[in-house]
């Protein structure tokens, strides 16, 4: 009898959600992997009888709720549910339209919520479970020149998760929100992050940094995808696994920067912000 859990993943085709899904699959772990066609799973995955790939529309709550079903009818539970799926976009704030950003919401925000939303009763009713939303470091800090709408997301995904650790925790249910740093996946892609469709010239400090991305940071990515993989195998394995988990060197310590900073500006204003109360 396998008494390993049983995982749930979206985004499993490409990026960290598939080698993550092809390391699960090889340590006998039963995993339910989603994108949003089946047959993008099955050409990178070979069949496994702890395997099931399923067709998920991110952006459409019935089909997200079916695909939930259809894991807990074959394997007969979901214990760890990992939000990956999601893209990349580039743009000044001015110059991204109202629909490109709110596309970028319905996959990487309301995409995971949809997820939460169908999973919960099942994990509430047996008193136990784990999600893991997949953020990135853009979700801590977003001085990235033209990923403001992107780390709008993942700042989003990480307030979520927040709220979510604390609402569940009377039911068993653990959540983890992570902040990747740069891994060597196709994120950078054209398939996986997307550029402004009207660009405006004047933005140099946002070209330079879409260049940058595209011809310095592409395939330089310092992060291992298979040691991403085996981090997340770690969190679901422990029994307190964490709210707030960094991944990777870069990610470790750009984020101590933020920390420094917000030590420093609540040092250098304690006056005037204390000033305020009545």
């Amino acid at each position: 009898m396998n008494t390993k859990k049983v995982w749930f993943v979206t985004g499993a085709s490409k990026g960290l959600g598939l080698t993550l899904v092809k390391k699960l699959v090889e340590q006998g772990y039963p995993v339910a992997a989603t994108s949003r066609t089946v047959a993008s799973l099955e050409n990178e995955i070979a069949v496994a009888d702890n395997f099931l790939p399923l067709e998920m529309q991110l952006t459409d709550e019935q089909s997200v709720s079916n695909a939930i079903a259809k894991a807990i009818a074959h394997f007969g539970t979901i214990d760890v549910v990992v939000n990956n799926a999601g893209y990349g976009k580039i743009g000044a704030l001015e110059e991204l339209s109202d629909q490109e950003a709110r596309q970028n919401f319905d996959v990487n925000v309301f995409g995971a919520l949809h997820v939460i939303r169908s999973v919960m009763p099942h994990l509430r009713e047996k008193q136990s479970g784990y999600i893991i939303n997949v953020a990135s470091i853009a979700g801590l800090l977003g001085s990235f020149p033209g990923f403001g709408v992107y780390c709008a997301t993942k700042f989003a995904m990480a307030g979520f998760t927040e709220s979510l650790a604390a609402e569940a925790k009377e039911f068993g249910v653990h959540a983890t929100v992570v902040y990747p740093g740069y891994f060597r996946t196709n994120f950078l892609d054209s398939g996986s992050i997307q550029l402004p469709q009207h660009p405006i010239a004047a933005y140099t400090a946002v070209r330079n940094s879409e260049q940058w991305h595209d011809t310095e940071m592409r395939g330089n990515q310092p992060g291992s995808p298979e040691k991403a993989a085996s981090a997340f195998i770690q969190l679901a394995e422990s029994e307190n696994p964490p709210l707030h988990f960094v991944m990777g060197t870069d990610a470790f310590s750009m984020a101590s920067g933020k920390i420094d900073e917000l030590a420093q500006a609540l040092q250098l204003n304690e006056t005037l912000s204390k000033s305020t109360d009545f």
